[in-house]
């Protein structure tokens, strides 16, 4: 399981990136759970740290149902130069017009850059608002050829990832995901305790920011200790145990 951390800024990319995040991903937490930030925020943190070690992500925003409006964000983003773009459904109504936005997103991106992963993003909260359901999701991951499909909380009130959908409903989400050779990232105000459940159902990507921040407040810092300890627990499940390497 990869850890993905969310900085707002150059400063907590700096901190996440030393603390050993697998992915960083500037976030603008002003404009949503998947907050879109500005090319220059990206650029300037990817210039500052010069690693190619480092994995950089862009979120595309909570998008509306504008492919074309979808597909310039994409453009922005990989002419950024990360190799990571997630879009976020909020717009789309059903599976075909899901499908079209990110036909589009996932066209831009490959036409710039065929290694890029694109990430088909939604909520795991759908019921709240009206949004696309999980395998809904699936399906139109699958149909676009994204590479991974991600759930999160689009009301940040508190309520988190597991008080959207229980444990079972999410293990049924990651298989079927891996059997549509889907990889899966999962967040919404996730924290260390829940990760051995993330980690039993077979998560690929484990994203936060509320987790490695003061207070588990996500509009402060990212505090370092909390981003090494949080890491070191997901690299501790990720070590086979002895009987998995007997086996």
């Amino acid at each position: 399981m990869k850890v993905l951390i969310c900085p707002v800024n150059t400063n907590e990319a700096i901190v996440a990136c030393k603390c050993g995040a697998d992915i960083v991903e500037i976030n603008n937490i002003n404009e949503g759970s998947l907050g879109a930030t500005f090319p220059w925020v990206i650029r300037d943190a990817m210039h500052q740290i010069n690693d190619q070690r480092v994995v950089f992500s862009a979120n595309l925003g909570d998008l509306p149902h504008k492919p074309g409006t979808a597909s310039l964000a994409a453009l922005g983003a990989v002419s950024c130069g990360v190799m990571h773009v997630r879009a976020g459904l909020r717009g789309s109504k059903d599976v075909s017009e899901g499908t079209d936005l990110m036909n589009a997103v996932v066209r831009t991106c490959r036409d710039y850059n065929a290694k890029v992963t694109i990430v088909t993003a939604g909520y795991a909260d759908h019921r709240r608002i009206g949004g696309l359901s999980p395998q809904q999701l699936v399906e139109i991951a699958a149909a676009s050829r994204s590479d991974m499909v991600m759930l999160d909380i689009y009301i940040k009130d508190g309520k988190t990832l597991f008080d959207a959908l229980d444990e079972s409903q999410l293990t049924a989400f990651v298989h079927s995901a891996h059997c549509e050779g889907l990889k899966v990232a999962l967040a919404g105000s996730v924290r260390a305790e829940h990760l051995p459940s993330l980690a039993r159902m077979g998560t690929d990507v484990v994203s936060v920011r509320g987790a490695v921040c003061t207070g588990f407040d996500r509009a402060t810092a990212i505090d370092p200790s909390k981003t090494r300890r949080f890491i070191e627990v997901v690299t501790a499940l990720s070590v086979p145990s002895h009987d998995q390497v007997a086996a």
